[in-house]
């Protein structure tokens, strides 16, 4: 039997009719829950940033009941904590990927342009007076609060591995959720910007994910304000967005 996902998807098209402006569009989807996929990017344990850390222990309470019910209604659970493979070498959901058959990549999408992000995160992008460098590698592994299923459930940080996994069991639509919004989510070999190169149906949890911007930087504006910027940049130039509460 299968079962359906419906969503509302928003993007935002630019509008030449006479005066330039961008107007959001909404799409209702039907998705195939065995043809779907969540990736969390980088809800890691801790962060060099003070705030980053604050932000995804809270994030992560919400999202960890959104990854259950979603797991409970056949949604393919992928877990991507960069950089902490090592503590997962023994994880049954990490062999499921790092055991895999690995496929050839695909040729990137030729129409796809980068544009400037609409904020500054040359610093690192921390709200926060932080005690550790920029970019230090403080984390060790996933939130504990984000449970793992060994039994379905599957831990990566490559996209070789996502992209032939994905491929192996016939998903073609993916959502994105964790952080950073204009980093990790955009750039990662497993990121946005891949999957919508290979050809994937992708979208982002615009309500569970966050930015790295610092007020003190361009275009100075409050943080939350910053992460919503970078939300409506990935809707104009990479993929639709969702909220999770919208996900039936």
């Amino acid at each position: 039997m299968h079962i359906n996902l419906s969503t509302t998807t928003q993007q935002l098209i630019l509008n030449e009719n006479g005066y330039r402006n961008w107007h959001a569009t909404t799409t209702e989807q039907q998705w195939n829950v065995n043809q779907t996929a969540i990736l969390v990017c980088d809800m890691w344990d801790r962060h060099w940033s003070k705030g980053a850390t604050e932000r995804v222990a809270s994030m992560a309470v919400r999202m960890n009941e959104v990854l259950k019910t979603m797991r409970q209604k056949g949604v393919q659970i992928l877990f991507a904590p960069s950089d902490t493979m090592s503590f997962y070498a023994d994880s049954s959901a990490r062999k499921r990927l790092s055991e895999l058959e690995l496929m050839e990549l695909p040729a990137a999408r030729l129409d796809l342009t980068e544009h400037r992000l609409p904020i500054d995160d040359s610093d690192g992008g921390s709200d926060t007076e932080d005690e550790h460098e920029v970019n230090s590698r403080v984390w060790r592994r996933q939130h504990p609060l984000l449970e793992i299923d060994e039994t379905v459930d599957g831990i990566t940080d490559d996209g070789r591995e996502v992209y032939s996994f994905l491929k192996t069991k016939g998903i073609s639509n993916v959502i994105f959720m964790g952080v950073h919004t204009n980093m990790c989510v955009l750039n990662r070999s497993f990121a946005i910007k891949r999957l919508v190169g290979w050809g994937f149906n992708v979208v982002l949890a615009r309500d569970l994910t966050d930015a790295m911007y610092n007020p003190a930087r361009p275009p100075y504006v409050s943080h939350e304000e910053g992460t919503r910027l970078v939300v409506e940049y990935i809707e104009k130039f990479w993929c639709p967005t969702i909220r999770l509460d919208h996900l039936t």
